[in-house]
């Protein structure tokens, strides 16, 4: 260990020393902000884990995982991201980020705990490292809303290679957690497997500090500089509907209305590019090739999820593995489509304006006639298994409602689903985890 090494961690032996002395961490985050300066959260991840091997004990260093969560977060706010809103998407995922973090380091302690430990002491070590574990299945919800909503934005600007190396990153921490927890499954009272788990654990730890260190430290600031309120407008709104994984006690109100990838003029101005962090700046000074494609065009439909022309309507209908058909509010059929893959019942253009129950043969009309009742009174859905000849059908009843939940028809979707009844060991082979 280099001299600079030994004492980075005789700092954090310091810190946690006097957290055991009883000292608030409000205090110490005064007294040891600087340390943020010379040690990373990468090297804090690690200097913890050999904490442990030297045989401090985990309840203090846990202690530690929270004055350093606080000691990151000030040291943010003075510098990178200052005057970033309270309930803010971005104050959100900064917080989000604070939570993983401390996930991530928790898990490194246990698993380095594990590493050092046998008998009773492992099998401790090991039920909490499953529950730290079982927190971090949800980091998926994080990574989701920052490529589903930051990177759109930057890659409109040009600035593509930044978001598709951390999206990389991130599904590669998502894939080792998700393998992690397929052994932990096996693992279970055999000590080696629960040794190699631990090991895995370790590395899991160190790439989410990674993660988190490139997120704050680069990726934050530079929105923070390149984003207008409108595009954080649009941001917000679409994240609240993904979710979050820390609670939402301030709404943030933006001023204008929601900016979407495409309604932006995308450029990097020089102003913004000297405000940006070194590693983003270099990128943005070079000769950027904004995305200006024109997504919206003459003649389009606009719908609340996009835009498609007539021929388009008709020919993503068609290439539906399922037929539909719409009866309105007064249930009359109004529409339905046809699938070059499926062939359910027969329909033609004669149905159009007829009512529904005369679509179903007299026996049929009492069921028919239930179901869209009970649709119209409040069910969501109705479900029937049928067949045709040798094909097994699947006909979902369902009620169509808007925004304000009222009825405004029911839509009969069938699916033939023959393949995935006779041959259930043949489709389960062919599932990818994605």
């Amino acid at each position: 260990m280099s001299n600079i090494e030994e004492r980075k961690v005789e700092l954090v032996k310091n810190l946690i020393r006097k957290l055991h002395e009883g000292v608030k961490p409000e205090e110490l985050s005064k007294e040891f902000s600087d340390i943020l300066k010379q040690v990373s959260p990468f090297e804090i991840a690690l200097i913890e884990q050999q904490l442990v091997k030297e045989g401090l004990g985990v309840s203090e260093i846990l202690k530690l995982c929270d004055l350093h969560v606080q000691l990151f977060r000030e040291y943010l706010a003075s510098r990178e991201l200052r005057g970033v809103p309270e309930g803010h998407p971005l104050d959100l995922l900064l917080k989000e980020n604070e939570l993983i973090l401390k996930w991530g380091e928790v898990l490194g302690v246990y698993a380095s705990a594990i590493l050092r430990s046998e008998g009773e002491d492992l099998k401790d070590a090991f039920q909490q490292l499953l529950r730290v574990l079982e927190s971090l299945r949800n980091v998926r919800l994080h990574y989701r809303k920052v490529q589903m909503l930051i990177f759109p934005y930057l890659e409109r600007r040009g600035i593509v290679a930044v978001p598709r190396v951390l999206w990389g990153r991130e599904d590669q921490v998502i894939q080792k957690i998700r393998e992690l927890r397929a052994l932990t499954e096996k693992a279970q009272g055999d000590e080696k497997l629960i040794k190699e788990v631990a090991s895995k654990a370790v590395e899991i730890s160190r790439e989410i500090s990674e993660l988190v260190f490139r997120e704050n430290k680069i990726l934050f600031p530079a929105v923070w500089v390149l984003f207008t309120e409108g595009e954080w407008a649009a941001i917000g709104e679409i994240g609240r509907d993904i979710g979050y994984l820390v609670p939402v006690s301030v709404e943030w109100k933006p001023a204008v209305k929601p900016l979407m990838p495409y309604e932006i003029t995308p450029a990097v101005t020089k102003e913004q590019a000297e405000a940006l962090p070194p590693e983003f700046r270099e990128l943005a000074l070079k000769k950027l090739e904004a995305d200006t494609y024109e997504v919206r065009k003459e003649g389009d439909i606009e719908l609340s999820t996009g835009f498609l022309s007539k021929e388009e309507v008709e020919a993503i209908f068609e290439s539906l593995p399922l037929e539909l058909t719409y009866a309105d509010e007064n249930d009359r059929v109004r529409f339905y489509t046809k699938s070059k893959f499926s062939k359910g019942f027969v329909r033609t253009k004669t149905i159009i304006g007829r009512r529904l129950l005369f679509c179903h043969p007299p026996r049929l009309e009492g069921m028919v006639k239930v179901n869209v009742e009970r649709l119209k009174k409040g069910e969501e859905f109705r479900e029937y298994w049928t067949k045709q000849g040798d094909r097994i059908i699947r006909v979902l009843v369902v009620a169509v409602r808007d925004g304000e939940g009222k009825y405004l028809g029911t839509l009969e979707v069938v699916e033939d689903l023959t393949e995935v009844i006779k041959n259930p060991e043949e489709i389960i082979k062919k599932v990818m985890v994605l």
